[in-house]
């Protein structure tokens, strides 16, 4: 009893603490507690770094080794290679039609027929102007011929007269007479002329009732029916739109002009269409045009490729997607470009830290912001480094990059060999 009494007043004394004071009492109580929360505080934060270091796991690819190509996509529309419009010169009532949708026709093949009963009036009233016409040429030509006569009895009198009768004023306007007379003869054959000209056009407006075909081809599109009236005041309505030759075709499609500085002629190209799904066609450029075209203020370059349609499996008007290759590497050491994207976190790139462990986890001070040679490394982006696992630790490696096609990148310098893993991501595991 002695014993414990001795002891309590002991720690009574070390703590600093009167018993005859409640008040010293809780505070010794407090006190202990709060030593108590500090060590749990601390155990916990020990512990949950130990749990997140060992839950972190690394997902790695391997680098490989092949080709590369380097591709460019443009969208556009299948066109034939030479189209041609056929419309009307005339304005009138459509008689025939004499083709259809998808028929092949022959150069000078009959597609329609224009009434021409307007036009057949026309005619006869033009060849009747023409005989008019040359009737008066008859009757000026005997004019000439009678004044002419007359002139000529006129000087034979005046001769055997002495040149007394007639009179110098008579055989003037005898001369006169004559030159007014073979005016009228050369004004009659212009008539002529004119009458002629007039009725070649009507003959070859009534010629043109007929519509033939320009060139061997298709038909694409018919826009007129029998009975439709077709009127070409301004300008000469498209009556069927012809394509020469579908095995032969052209893909038409806008490159951005981005891309359009490595887009030239002569480069291969792949498409596909929505009719086809899972099939891809090949082409080839044949014209990078300079001519700029705006559409919603993107600027875009019309770009022309050929294409072999021989099983006619391709149509005109067809949406199609084209990858054009600009650019192939051959048994190149190729990286994924998600390796190039990870950025480890500051804690896994530092060092350990000499002193102060506990105060550290404690009260984390603020990291230090990337150093100016990072900085400079991150900004050239021909130099990149890429991170993989050596002995379970993160080592960086430098290497010089080439051509990506959006998947992978060519790696031309740089310790990197096929096989290695390179860091793409992390995840951590569930406890």
């Amino acid at each position: 009893m002695t014993s414990n009494t001795n002891s309590d007043f002991d720690i009574d004394k070390t703590l600093g603490i009167d018993q005859s004071s409640d008040r010293k009492k809780r505070l010794k109580w407090w006190l202990i507690l709060s030593l108590l929360v500090i060590a749990s505080v601390t155990g916990a934060v020990v512990w949950t770094g130990t749990k997140n270091s060992n839950s972190m796991q690394y997902l790695t690819q391997k680098v490989q080794r092949g080709d590369l190509i380097v591709t460019v996509t443009a969208t556009g529309a299948l066109e034939p290679t030479n189209q041609v419009d056929v419309g009307s010169e005339l304005s009138g009532i459509i008689k025939t039609v004499e083709v259809d949708y998808n028929d092949r026709v022959k150069v000078g093949q009959i597609l329609a027929r224009l009434d021409t009963d307007k036009l057949k009036a026309k005619v006869l009233q033009s060849k009747a102007s023409l005989e008019s016409a040359r009737a008066k040429v008859l009757e000026a030509q005997a004019t000439v011929k009678e004044t002419g006569d007359q002139l000529v009895r006129l000087k034979e009198v005046w001769e055997l007269s002495n040149k007394m009768v007639p009179s110098q004023q008579d055989l003037d306007a005898a001369q006169a007479l004559l030159h007014r007379a073979k005016a009228a003869e050369a004004t009659a054959k212009a008539q002529v002329s004119q009458a002629q000209a007039t009725l070649e056009a009507d003959e070859t407006d009534l010629a043109k009732t007929v519509i033939h075909s320009p060139i061997n081809g298709i038909v694409l599109t018919r826009n007129v029916e029998p009975g439709q009236t077709v009127a070409a005041s301004f300008q000469a309505p498209v009556l069927f739109t012809l394509a020469e030759d579908l095995t032969k075709m052209e893909l038409h499609v806008d490159v951005d002009e981005a891309d359009v500085g490595q887009i030239t002629k002569g480069q291969e190209a792949v498409f596909s269409v929505d009719a086809h799904p899972g099939r891809t066609f090949p082409a080839r450029i044949t014209q990078v045009r300079y001519g700029a075209q705006t559409v919603n203020g993107v600027v875009t370059y019309k770009t022309v490729l050929n294409v072999d349609n021989s099983d006619l499996s391709l149509r005109p008007g067809m949406t199609a997607t084209a990858d054009i290759t600009i650019n192939k590497v051959e048994n190149a050491i190729l990286v994924p470009n998600a390796a190039f994207r990870f950025v480890p976190s500051i804690k896994e790139k530092e060092a350990p830290s000499s002193g102060g462990g506990l105060i550290n986890k404690l009260l984390p001070r603020r990291h230090r912001p990337p150093s100016k040679q990072r900085k400079d490394s991150t900004v050239n982006n021909k130099l990149q480094h890429v991170w993989t696992l050596r002995d379970g630790k993160l080592i960086a490696v430098a290497v010089a990059i080439g051509a990506t096609d959006g998947k992978t990148t060519e790696v031309t310098s740089g310790d990197v060999e096929p096989g290695m893993p390179v860091v793409i991501d992390t995840k951590r595991s569930e406890p």
